[in-house]
């Protein structure tokens, strides 16, 4: 009898020492400051492709170098990197400021200093926000240039969701670019300006203006 009581003590500690662990998991944060367990991602299609693992320290070091690698890779880190290397726009080399570097810390600090100021101008969590922008900013279609028998031509087609996260990223980060560039704003203000604007819809972002622009070059081309 002893040993059964013994058993079944053992068991119970094991079960509240599980359950321990998995309350913990589900209030572990996104860099101990930011709960991501209620986050939603309201297009399917973009589900797999926004890693919102939440870790305490987003630095991959480039081992994800596999096919659909990105995918594994935090979304934030993949901010933070576009604002490293945020490309020119069209064929217009710009110059590239002093910040716009390969620094892990000068970028992450951007990005932390953008979220802080979301999470106070909309009063919700920046992450939610940041989910929000990337979908709305994110074309559906988009066109691609076939060549048949000497002539080229535009032809619609379909996006696909990784370069749908890709472009939404890109554009985010070269508006902001555009609009601090030169001025006394700086870029963590313009950045959350943008991503704000396009978690609303609003057609005065620039990354929710592009993808307009994508999807009606698209219609047209059908």
């Amino acid at each position: 009898m002893a040993e059964t009581e013994e058993i079944q003590e053992t068991e119970e500690i094991e079960k509240t020492e599980k359950k321990a662990e998995e309350n913990k998991e589900e209030q572990f944060k996104l860099f101990d400051i930011y709960d991501v367990s209620g986050i939603v991602i309201v297009d399917p299609a973009l589900r797999p492709y926004i890693n919102l693992e939440p870790k305490l320290l987003l630095k991959s070091y480039g081992r994800n170098l596999e096919k659909f690698g990105k995918t594994k890779v935090n979304i934030i880190e993949r901010l933070s990197n576009r604002i490293g290397v945020p490309g020119h726009v069209g064929k217009k080399h710009k110059i590239i400021t002093s910040w716009g570097s390969g620094k892990y810390n000068k970028n992450m600090g951007t990005v932390l200093k953008m979220l802080n100021i979301i999470e106070k101008r909309t009063k919700k969590n920046p992450i939610q926000v940041l989910v929000d922008a990337i979908e709305r900013g994110s074309p559906r279609d988009e066109i691609t240039v076939i060549e048949h028998a000497g002539a080229r031509y535009p032809q619609a087609v379909d996006t696909s969701p990784m370069r749908r996260v890709d472009l939404a990223l890109r554009w985010i980060v070269q508006g902001a670019y555009q609009r601090c560039f030169g001025k006394k704003k700086k870029m963590s203000e313009s950045l959350a300006d943008e991503i704000i604007k396009a978690s609303q819809g609003n057609m005065e972002g620039y990354s929710v203006g592009k993808r307009n622009e994508a999807e009606k070059q698209a219609d047209s081309a059908r």
